[in-house]
Formats: C-alpha cells, structure tokens, sequence
C-alpha cells in the first residue's frame, strides 16, 4: 500500500488564468513541466495545462518531451521547449517530434541543421543567453557571435526566440536583475546587427512575475523588434512562489496548490509512558498515547528533516495536525493522534496540502519548496 498524490485540474487552470492577468494579455505563457512537472506528473499535468490556455510547454530534456508529446497526441500542435542542453544526438529526434531546442554553442547548431536537412524542413529553435547565472547560454560578445555565425550558415534553422534566465528574480528591483538586463539588451543588439529578428522574447520565470518589476522590461525588450513577450512560469502553475524580497507579490495570493500527498493509515497502537519510538528511540512518550503509522518515508520523497525534535513536522488528519513522532524511515513514518478521535485503519491522512504546504516541509528541511515537490514519489492521479 502506497501514498498517492491528487492534482486538481481546476486549480492549473486557475493558476495559469492568474499568470496570464498578471504578465498581460497580450504576454504568452510557457508552463514548465520539467522535472516530471514538478513533482506533479509531466505526463499528467500536460493536457491539463494545455486545456488551460498554456501556449508552451517547457521540459527538461528529449526524452521527457516525447513523452509528453506522444502523451498530447501527434495531431496536437503545443509548441515544446526544451530547456535543458542538448546532445549531438539527440537532434534527430527532436526533429521528428516537432520539439524546439534551447541552443547556444556552434555544435549545437551544426548538428541541428544537419537532422533538419535530412529530414527536408525547417526547425525552430530559441537562442538561449548568458547573462549572470553561469550555467546555460552564450555569453555577449565572442561567444554569441561565434552561435550566430553557424546561425549564418545553417538554412534549415529558424531563430524563433531569444531568451535568458534570471537568478534573483524573487528580490525587488535587485541590481543582480538590472546587470541580468542590461546584458540581455547588449545581446539583443548583436543579435539583431547579425540580420536576426527573433519572434518571442523570454526572461521572466514565476518570482518575476510574482515580483512584476522585470515585466515591463520583457514587453520593452518583445516591442522593440516587434516580437510576443513569453514568461516562463513553473513553480507557479501547480500554486506556489518563493517569498518576494523587499516587495509586494502580485501573482500569489491568486494561486491555489494544485497538489495534495496523502497516504492510508495503516495502524494504530496504543503506548504508555517510557515507550520509546523509531529508530535511535529520539522519542519517548512521557504520557499515554495513541499512534498511526504511515506509508510514506524518505525513500518517498517524506524528508527524514521532519522527525521529531528535528524539524518538527506534522501531518493533517481529520482536519487536525499530527505530529511526527520519532524519526521519519524509509517508508514508514509515525504520527501522535492521541487528542484526534473516531480514527480507523484507512483513514487518509494528508502528507502535504492543506494544513501542511510545501513551504511547511521546506521550512523543517531548510531548503524550498521546489526541492520538497520535486521530491516527492507517490502515485498520481488528476482530479
């Protein structure tokens, strides 16, 4: 017997409505979907998402996009961004599915041209930017101009968007931000001094459309070659955001959590004072007491940083918190329901949700709530 987790297509529809009213009507929304959407099952969420008026969906890599594009059907025409790098051989089939790639080295590009000259078409694909996080993209100046000469040369690849990433987007008018922004805009010009008028601009993730101040910047940026500005929000469409730093949000408040975690209970005993509980027995009851064990641990992505007299974490049942008693295990995790009555084997408790968020378990774990998400391994169903 496992836990399981339910999504409510209701709440992705709310969240992606929300993003759109914040970014502007006329600001088209990539959801992403990578790291198995979260948490939240790509696979699952995709048509939800779609449904929902999501005009892109990102994912991690080749593999993860075929899933979902064979998931949504071949007649369907959901533009795919890859958002991860690539590999040399992954070119032809993100030719044959119809995916777009994120690039930014010659070698990326020669090999592309090379899938898509063979296959007799054209393929689009976004030029991604470095300007600040060190990880992916082209920097301005002799890297840039070294992609943009295969571009050159290279007739079946179509620069459609250009884009970058933000790494301070949750902190208000950061000068980290404004740096990140005056070297996108440098880029912008040698891209376009290069004879290359991309069609979408992209920059902003969830925070900097929670945060707002970049958005007028991306609009700017999308005006001046007569471009469509793109957010791509994440954590956002399943209802979360990072806390905004020295500003007001404008995006949260409008999000509903579009998860739930819960698990069966599976027993319950009764203890007296001087037993001792989990692993290293940390616990000892000081009174008498009344336990439910859970079928869900560490190895379920029910961080070990909850036990007790550690994090301090809880679960909800009957509408009620149940401390973590003793260490969170493997697979199996106890919880003190003495003053939480009428309780039965099979009764669910709520792991995550409502009660107990995300930012709840980040909290006991010190680290976010993309990590605590992404964790998570239990069945999925939408609801």
């Amino acid at each position: 017997m496992k836990s399981w987790i339910e999504i409510s297509a209701a709440a992705l529809a709310q969240n992606v409505a929300a993003i759109g009213r914040v970014a502007g009507s006329e600001t088209q929304v990539l959801a992403v979907i990578k790291a198995d959407g979260y948490g939240h099952g790509a696979t699952t969420v995709a048509p939800a998402l779609v449904r929902a008026g999501a005009h892109w969906l990102g994912a991690t890599d080749l593999a993860e996009a075929v899933d979902v594009r064979q998931t949504l059907g071949s007649a369907d025409n959901t533009r795919l961004l890859i958002m991860s790098a690539i590999l040399p051989e992954d070119s032809p089939g993100i030719v044959e599915h119809r995916l777009t790639p994120s690039i930014w080295t010659p070698e990326h590009i020669q090999a592309l041209e090379s899938a898509a000259a063979a296959a007799g078409t054209r393929l689009a694909i976004h030029l991604e930017i470095e300007t600040g996080m060190a990880r992916q993209g082209a920097a301005p100046g002799s890297e840039l101009a070294a992609a943009l000469q295969a571009l050159a040369h290279s007739p079946h690849i179509d620069c459609e968007g250009l884009y970058t990433h933000l790494c301070e987007s949750e902190v208000a008018h950061s000068p980290v931000t404004a740096q990140q922004r005056q070297r996108f805009t440098a880029a912008l010009d040698q891209v376009l001094a290069a004879g290359i008028s991309p069609r979408l601009v992209h920059i902003g993730n969830s925070s900097s459309v929670d945060e707002s101040s970049t958005l007028p910047f991306i609009r700017q940026m999308a005006a001046r070659i007569g471009a469509l500005p793109m957010v791509r929000t994440g954590l956002a469409v399943y209802g979360h955001t990072l806390t905004v730093e020295g500003g007001q949000p404008h995006l949260n408040a409008q999000l509903e959590p579009a998860l739930v975690w819960k698990a069966p209970i599976l027993h319950l005993r009764e203890i007296v004072p001087g037993t001792t509980v989990g692993y290293g027995a940390t616990f000892t009851a000081d009174r008498p007491m009344r336990l439910a064990l859970l079928p869900a641990g560490y190895a379920d992505g029910f961080r070990r940083a909850g036990s007790s007299g550690v994090g301090n974490g809880w679960v909800m049942v009957a509408g009620q918190r149940a401390p973590i008693v003793g260490r969170v295990s493997m697979n199996l995790t106890v919880v003190d329901v003495t003053e939480i009555p009428g309780l039965s084997i099979g009764q669910e408790a709520i792991l995550l949700g409502p009660g107990v968020t995300a930012e709840d378990h980040a909290r006991w774990s010190n680290t976010i709530s993309y990590d605590i998400l992404c964790g998570i391994r239990a069945n999925i169903r939408l609801v």
